[in-house]
C-alpha cells in the first residue's frame, strides 16, 4: 500500500529551505496512522522521516489522543511528567505549518519561556529544522518562516490580552493562574481569526471551581493523562517512589492521576457547595454587607459580600468585591451594596485600619451601623463555624458565586494562594448573622 505523502507546498507557505518542499497536513498525518510501521517508512521519503518521527500525532500514547468530537476547548488534566505540555506544544507546532497567529498563555512570563518554549518538551524542541525557529525575547513572540507567529502572554498581566486576536491558543498550567476564570475569558475573546479557532488547556488539576467550570462548558473535550500512561518515557524510579511515598492519598490522585479532587484540609467540599443553591426569599429578618478592606489600593481586592437571614438560615445575596479601589473607592461600593438590599448593617474587619475604618464608611455615606470586628484568630479557626452551616445546609447561595466559591474550596489547603478575600467577608457576614451575639439575641415575631 502506497500512500501520497506531502506533495506540494501550502500557497500561503513560504519553501523551506535546504531541506523539504512539502507542507505538514493534518490529513497526511491522518493517512500515515492507519499503517504500519513499515508501510510508513515506505510512504514518507527520506527527507521526511525525522520530522515524521517526531510528531506528537505518531508518538501519543491512547490518554494523548486528540478527542474524535467537534471540540473548541481541548482540556487536558494531566499529572507531573504525563505528557500534556508535549501535547499542548505539538499541537501549536503542527498548526505553524500552515501559517497563523497564535497565543501562549502561562501562569508567568518566565514559565512560558522556560517550559512551553524552551523546555525539552516546548515548542523549540518540537520545530523541525526546516520550519526556522526563531523566539524573539524582546518582543515576546515566536516566529517560523511559515508565516506562523504565536506571542507570549503571561496570567498575570490579564489586561494584556485585550486586544489582540489569534486563530489559535495554547494555554498551560490553568490551575496555576492567579486569576484562571479571568484570565481564560480575556483569552477566548481574542479567538477571533480563520474559520475554525481552538484552544487547547494543559494543567495538573487543583481543587478550584474555575476548573470545575471549565469541565462542564460546552464544546470542551476532556483528557486526562495519568502519569503512569507515560511512564515509559520517565526515570523508573521516578514512578516508583512516588507512588510508594504517596499511592493512595489525595495528593497522588492529584498529581499522579490528574483527578480533580478536594485539596487536603479544605474547609468547604464542592458536594456542599453544589447543593446550596436556591431560590432567594421574599424577605428576610437581617440583612448585613461585610467588608474585608485591602492593605493598599494597589494590593488584594476588598471583599464585599451581602447576606440575609430568614429564621435559621442565611442567604448570601451578592458578591461586590472589587480590586484597585482606593479607601473611599471600596467604601462607597460597600455602602451602595447596603442601599441596594436594605441592609441595616455593615460590618467592617478592622485590622488593617482601626477606627480608620469606620470613618471612611461614615466618609462615604453609610446611613446605616457600622460594626469593626477583629481577626484574633487565623483564618481557617474564624472559619470553621461557617463551614459547619453548610454542612448542615443552612447557607443558601442566592445566584452564581463562582468566584467565592472557588476561594472557598481552597481556604484551609491554600495557604500560599492569592488573599481570599470573598471568603473573608462571607466568614464575616455569616459570623453575624448566624453565630454572633446579635445573632443569638431573642426575636419577637407578630402572627
Amino acid at each position: 500500500m502506497k500512500t501520497t505523502w506531502m506533495t506540494s507546498t501550502h500557497p500561503t507557505t513560504p519553501k523551506p529551505s535546504n531541506e523539504s518542499t512539502w507542507s505538514f497536513r493534518t490529513d497526511s498525518i491522518a493517512s500515515l496512522l492507519r499503517l504500519s510501521p513499515a508501510q510508513r517508512r515506505a510512504a514518507v521519503r527520506p527527507h521526511e522521516l525525522n520530522v515524521v518521527r517526531a510528531n506528537w500525532q505518531l508518538l501519543k500514547n491512547p490518554a494523548q489522543k486528540e478527542p474524535r468530537l467537534d471540540w473548541r476547548t481541548w482540556l487536558l488534566l494531566g499529572g507531573r511528567g504525563s505528557g500534556k505540555t508535549w501535547v499542548g506544544a505539538g499541537w501549536i507546532v503542527e498548526k505553524a505549518w500552515h501559517g497563523g497567529r497564535f497565543a501562549l498563555l502561562g501562569p508567568s512570563l518566565h514559565d512560558v519561556e522556560e517550559v512551553m518554549i524552551e523546555g525539552p518538551s516546548g515548542l523549540r524542541a518540537q520545530t523541525p529544522r526546516a520550519m526556522k525557529f526563531r523566539y524573539e525575547k524582546t518582543r515576546r513572540r515566536v516566529v517560523w518562516n511559515t508565516n506562523a507567529e504565536a506571542h507570549v502572554f503571561s496570567a498575570e498581566d490579564v489586561d494584556s490580552l485585550r486586544g489582540p486576536q489569534f486563530s489559535a491558543a495554547w494555554a498551560d498550567e490553568f490551575c496555576a493562574w492567579r486569576r484562571p476564570g479571568e484570565a481564560l475569558a480575556m483569552l477566548r475573546f481574542g479567538l477571533r481569526l480563520g474559520a475554525d479557532p481552538r484552544l487547547v488547556v494543559t494543567t495538573t488539576p487543583r481543587p478550584l471551581r474555575a476548573l470545575r467550570t471549565l469541565m462542564g462548558e460546552p464544546g470542551v473535550a476532556l483528557s486526562r493523562l495519568p502519569t503512569a500512561t507515560n511512564a515509559h518515557n520517565l526515570s523508573p524510579a521516578f514512578v516508583e517512589q512516588l507512588t510508594g511515598l504517596y499511592g493512595g492519598t489525595r495528593l497522588a490522585a492529584q498529581e499522579l492521576d490528574g483527578q480533580v479532587v478536594d485539596g487536603e484540609g479544605a474547609l468547604w467540599r464542592a458536594e456542599d457547595l453544589a447543593r446550596c443553591r436556591g431560590p432567594r426569599p421574599p424577605r428576610f429578618d437581617r440583612v448585613v454587607v461585610a467588608v474585608d478592606p485591602p492593605a493598599s489600593a494597589t494590593g488584594d481586592a476588598c471583599g464585599i459580600i451581602v447576606a440575609g437571614r430568614l429564621d435559621q438560615r442565611a442567604f448570601v445575596l451578592a458578591d461586590r468585591t472589587k480590586q484597585g479601589l482606593s479607601p473611599l473607592g471600596w467604601a462607597r461600593r460597600a455602602v451602595a451594596a447596603a442601599e441596594d438590599f436594605g441592609a441595616r448593617t455593615i460590618v467592617a474587619e478592622a485590622n488593617q485600619g482601626g477606627e480608620m475604618v469606620r470613618s471612611t464608611l461614615v466618609s462615604a455615606g453609610a446611613s446605616c451601623a457600622v460594626r469593626l470586628v477583629h481577626a484574633r484568630l487565623g483564618k481557617r479557626s474564624r472559619a470553621e463555624p461557617a463551614a459547619a452551616l453548610y454542612e448542615q445546609g443552612r447557607v443558601i447561595h442566592c445566584g452564581a458565586f463562582p468566584a467565592l466559591e472557588e476561594e472557598l474550596m481552597a481556604l484551609g489547603c491554600d495557604d500560599h494562594g492569592p488573599s481570599p478575600d470573598r471568603a473573608d467577608a462571607l466568614v464575616w457576614a455569616l459570623t453575624d448573622l448566624m453565630l454572633g451575639r446579635v445573632a443569638r439575641l431573642p426575636r419577637v415575631r407578630v402572627l
